[in-house]
């Protein structure tokens, strides 16, 4: 399988040489070809992001393969410069050192390793999930004196709520940040709970609250502790309906932030139509709605997406389908609505999983999901082909900058007795963020 790094280092050589050519989707079976830059009048990701992460974690934005248009927040973590022994080492020696310090800590260190990571991260991890299967793993493992967390910020501050207090999460690269998260902040949100709380005023009937707050694992522990002081919920993109009937049995309302993909989604999937759903932009006053708007709505969704999964659209689902008669299409509900009810299936990343490893053999199978994960479906099921819906190579360009040099770095500085890249949520903050989590816990599809 050619790796996400050999594939983005030859895009810009393979994308001129189609346009000469004329050449869309190559005709060889998708599982036997690397996935290849096309003329499409689309953007595509900045080749500079196979540069070695320490050569760009200082750049102003969230790097390369990242959509220019996200605003990184001028507080958001930056990472330090690695010992050159980290930066000149060759990929053979990078493994070994992880490998022998992995030995050398045995059961007090866990590494947890993102479905999106990259290949040469996850061969190293002891957990391998989603957001929140992983910090699962880190509240099923007190044994564990420390969860090295290969993903992104938001992931590991989960983590560290979710695990005891002895116990430290640490993230190998702090400039590993999340864009979609970054799009709420805690001050934007509760400037929004004010002018909400304000326009639409005290229950009008029985005891159903006028709003109720719902965000997404992906956001901010800080975001977190927000609704569960105020009687809102966590949702995953596998409980969202559970938790949205949840918040309907206790409010007249939502407001869910920060992916309004994924909201949006869920709503309409229970029958709410998008007239019910006021998007609400964080800058304008009332987010840009009438209070009418507001108060006729069910579901008012936070103008936040996840710029990997906005990249899919209905016209690489029709052409999967017209070159590969018969194909099913999975995405995850980070995607546009439209995409997403022109698929055959839309869910988590452990939804995709799942209906993947149940696929028939010879079963040819589009996914509009993260890369690493697209590819190492793949690998795992060579019976099948298995191809992602957008021929242009982007991966979660935030999460990519988990390289071995970091991982290195971190297991060899835990043997030398040292705990860099701590991730902590204040005992305030965590005891909120807990509360909205438990309930989530709780709210099983």
């Amino acid at each position: 399988m050619t790796s996400v790094h050999e594939l983005i280092r030859d895009a810009a050589e393979r994308e001129a040489a189609a346009t000469t050519r004329g050449i869309g989707r190559p005709s060889a079976a998708p599982h036997r070809r690397p996935i290849a830059l096309r003329a499409t009048g689309a953007s595509s990701c900045d080749t500079g992001l196979v540069r070695d992460p320490w050569a760009i974690d200082q750049d102003p934005g969230y790097g390369p393969g990242a959509s220019a248009d996200d605003e990184i927040p001028g507080a958001a973590p930056r990472q330090g410069p690695l010992p050159a022994k980290y930066t000149d080492a060759s990929d053979e020696e990078l493994t070994e050192w992880i490998r022998a310090a992995k030995e050398a800590l045995g059961e007090r260190v866990r590494i947890l390793g993102h479905f999106y990571q990259r290949d040469e991260i996850v061969e190293h991890a002891d957990f391998v999930g989603d957001s929140f299967m992983l910090a699962q793993a880190a509240k099923e493992h007190p044994e564990a004196e420390a969860f090295v967390f290969c993903g992104v910020h938001f992931m590991a501050e989960t983590a560290d709520i979710l695990s005891g207090p002895e116990q430290a999460v640490i993230l190998p690269n702090l400039a590993a940040g999340c864009s979609m998260a970054d799009m709420a902040t805690i001050e934007q949100v509760e400037d929004c709970w004010r002018e909400l709380t304000a326009s639409l005023g005290p229950a009008e009937s029985g005891d159903l609250q006028p709003v109720i707050p719902v965000t997404y694992m992906n956001s901010s522990a800080a975001i977190k502790a927000f609704c569960g002081r105020n009687g809102g919920i966590v949702c995953t993109s596998s409980n969202a309906r559970t938790v949205l009937e949840w918040a309907f049995a206790r409010g007249q309302r939502v407001v869910f932030f920060p992916d309004q993909h994924l909201g949006r989604n869920t709503a309409k999937a229970m029958g709410i139509p998008e007239s019910e759903m006021p998007l609400w932009r964080p800058h304008l006053a009332l987010g840009g709605n009438t209070e009418e708007q507001l108060r006729d709505a069910k579901v008012i969704l936070w103008n936040g997406f996840c710029s990997v999964h906005k990249r899919f659209t209905v016209g690489q689902i029709e052409q999967a389908r017209a070159e590969f008669p018969g194909v099913r299409v999975l995405v995850h509900p980070e995607c546009p609505a439209a995409v997403v009810e022109a698929a055959d299936g839309a869910g988590s990343t452990e939804y995709i999983r799942k209906e993947i490893e149940a696929a028939a053999p010879g079963s040819v199978i589009a996914v509009g999901t993260e890369i690493n994960l697209v590819n190492r479906l793949q690998e795992q099921r060579p019976d099948l082909t298995i191809f992602c819906l957008d021929p242009v190579v982007c991966p979660c360009s935030t999460m990519y900058r988990i390289h071995p040099a970091y991982l290195a770095w971190t297991l060899e500085s835990l043997l030398a007795g040292e705990t860099p890249n701590r991730i902590t949520v204040s005992e305030a903050v965590a005891d909120d963020s807990r509360v909205a989590l438990e309930r989530m816990l709780a709210a099983r599809p």
